[in-house]
Formats: C-alpha cells, sequence, structure tokens
C-alpha cells in the first residue's frame, strides 16, 4: 500500500446476488425516507443493498462518523448538541453518496426520545435523500433489554429490520460493510463466518471495501485514562481476519471505528484502521502512541472524515469543527490510498 496521505473504500459488482436495490436517493436516513425497495430475499454472500453507478455523484464521496448521542438539547454533559447540529449541517452541504454512522447514534437505545431527537435534528438529511448507512454501537443497548433496544433501532432504520449487520454496494468499485461489534466477531461465530463470505464473494472490480463499526480493533493504547476503551478480544480478532483476507484479496480494506471520542489513524498489516469518534459526544483525550499516523495535540476533536474516489485512488480528509459556537472548520488531517 502507498500511503501518501489518503484514505480507503469499497466497491462491488455482485448484481447476481442482489438483494435491495437503491434507486437514486433512496437512503437508510429515517423512518420517512421515501423509494422503491425491492422484495428482501434470504442472506446469502452479496450486498444487502444496492446503489448503481449512474446514481452516485463524480467523483464518489463517502462520509463517516460516530459518537453523536442524540438526545434532549439540554444534556450539555454526555453530548454538545451544538456540536452535534454543526456536524450534520456541515455533512448536509457536502452532500455525500452514502453516510457511515458507526455507532452511538443515541445516548441511550432504550429511550424512544433519544431516536425522536435524531429523527428531529437529521430531518435535512432525508430531505435531501441522503443515504444513511448506520452501525450498532453500545449506546444503542443502552437501559433496555436487547430485544427492545433493537426494535427501538429497527424502528428508526426499517430498512435494516431484522439485520445486525449488512453490506452495501456503492457502484462498481465501493463496497461498505457495517458491523455489530456488540456482537461477536470471534473465529466461527455467525458475523464472522458471515464476514468471510462477504469478503470471500467480493468481485474482482472492487478496490476498497469500507468496514463500519463501533469498537476500534487498532487505536492507541491508553495506560491512564479511559483504558477500558482499548482495543478488545472481539475486535482483535476481526483484525486477524483482515490482515489474511485482505492480503488474498485485491480489494484494500478501511475500518472506520469510534468509541473513543476523538480521531486515530494507523495502518496496519495494509489496513487502514480509523478512529473517528468525534460526532458530538463527550470528548476524550488520549495518549498518543508511535504507530498512530495522526499527532496533532488539538483537543477536542469533533470532526467528520470525508473519502473520494479519485482515479484508482481514495483520498481522505479530517475535518475538524475547530470553534463550534462560530462552525469554523479546518481540514486537520489528509491521506491517499492507492488501489492494488
Amino acid at each position: 500500500m502507498r500511503l501518501r496521505t489518503t484514505w480507503s473504500g469499497v466497491v462491488l459488482i455482485a448484481a447476481s446476488l442482489l438483494v435491495v436495490s437503491f434507486a437514486a436517493g433512496v437512503g437508510l436516513a429515517g423512518r420517512s425516507q421515501s423509494g422503491a425497495v425491492a422484495p428482501v430475499v434470504p442472506d446469502g454472500p452479496g450486498p444487502t443493498f444496492v446503489v448503481n453507478d449512474q446514481d452516485l455523484r463524480m467523483p464518489p464521496t463517502v462520509i463517516a462518523y460516530g459518537d453523536m448521542r442524540f438526545t434532549d438539547p439540554a444534556n450539555v454533559t454526555a453530548t454538545n448538541p451544538t456540536a452535534r447540529r454543526a456536524l450534520v449541517r456541515r455533512v448536509l452541504e457536502e452532500k455525500p453518496d452514502a453516510i457511515l454512522l458507526n455507532g452511538d447514534v443515541p445516548w441511550h437505545g432504550g429511550d424512544k426520545k433519544d431516536y425522536e431527537v435524531y429523527h428531529s435534528e437529521t430531518q435535512a438529511w432525508r430531505d435531501a435523500n441522503l443515504r444513511v448507512f448506520p452501525a450498532l454501537g453500545n449506546h444503542e443497548f443502552a437501559e433496555c433489554q436487547v430485544p427492545q433496544c433493537l426494535a427501538n433501532w429497527w424502528a428508526e432504520f426499517p430498512k435494516v429490520k431484522g439485520r445486525r449487520w449488512y453490506s452495501v454496494s456503492l457502484g462498481s468499485k465501493i463496497y461498505a460493510i457495517a458491523l455489530d461489534s456488540d456482537d461477536s466477531l470471534l473465529p466461527g461465530s455467525p458475523q464472522a463466518r458471515w464476514l468471510q463470505a462477504e469478503i470471500a464473494s467480493l468481485q474482482g472490480g472492487i478496490e476498497f471495501v469500507f468496514i463500519a463499526m463501533h469498537h476500534p480493533p487498532v487505536a492507541d493504547i491508553q495506560t491512564q485514562l479511559n483504558v477500558d476503551h482499548n482495543p478488545r478480544p472481539n475486535e482483535i480478532a476481526l483484525a486477524r481476519l483482515l490482515k489474511t483476507a485482505g492480503a488474498a484479496n485485491s480489494a484494500k480494506f478501511v475500518v472506520v471505528a469510534g468509541h473513543i471520542h476523538n480521531y486515530e489513524r494507523f495502518l496496519e498489516d495494509g489496513v487502514l484502521y480509523l478512529v473517528s469518534g468525534g460526532g458530538g459526544a463527550a470528548p476524550y483525550p488520549v495518549e498518543r502512541t508511535p504507530p498512530d499516523r495522526y499527532q496533532d495535540s488539538g483537543f477536542p476533536n469533533y470532526h467528520y472524515v470525508k473519502f473520494v474516489l479519485d482515479g484508482r485512488s481514495l483520498r481522505g480528509t479530517m475535518y475538524r469543527l475547530a470553534d463550534p459556537n462560530t462552525g469554523t472548520w479546518e481540514a486537520k488531517d489528509t491521506f491517499e490510498v492507492d488501489a492494488k
């Protein structure tokens, strides 16, 4: 992998294995999203959702970030509602082809009012027909039993009902996979077997594969603060899987996680690992280690990451909210990943 300062993505040509077909503008932005959706067929390798090349902008653009903690705007301790709303507005201005949310969308998944705040504050996304592809985080399972937690999640994102993990073909070169790190990713688990089948089924035209998930497989190892947010065996197992799968596959892999309310970037075994947890939740300082390719001391890092497919390269930029009160933004990290 030649790293100049950019990102990696996912693309797939798998019409024969089509599960759900998206017309232009159809997405998962929320309950009132309109658009024709083909009947769901039994799961198998291949994309759960498909967006055709002609329905993508040129060049195709993907935005990823997480840890928003949508909740009552009066709550200014668990989350920063000013930063959270500024991010929503900024993402709307970018008009990406897909938004990957890597978890902790609500503050408490057991509180339906938190989803109502998400629905209200992101209404402009649905009005603009933006495609939103969410991954489950640990706060989606807060203050509720698993069945009720999932019922609340699927009520807000009905197009993924019945699925805790799924995949998306974004044209013929980019493929995105949403995983659930609250469930097992250990070898032999249903999710791990599904992921292996997805990777094995990737067509030759796919150049970049995004994996959106909540808990990070690779991160700065903390020794003092938030040590309970260090990578766990569950996600480390995924990194081991990708080490083997990445070497054998013609696509480049990019993993975008959250959980740590900051920004980090790593290149390990040919896989790009990002921590993008700057969506508004109470920020976490981190002890940066030498493998982290982002060493800026700025704090807090409310941010999103934008990926642009440029020929056979994926250009990435981390945009940081320099001042939530004035809405001032700055490009704080740029990187590029070339296709194999």
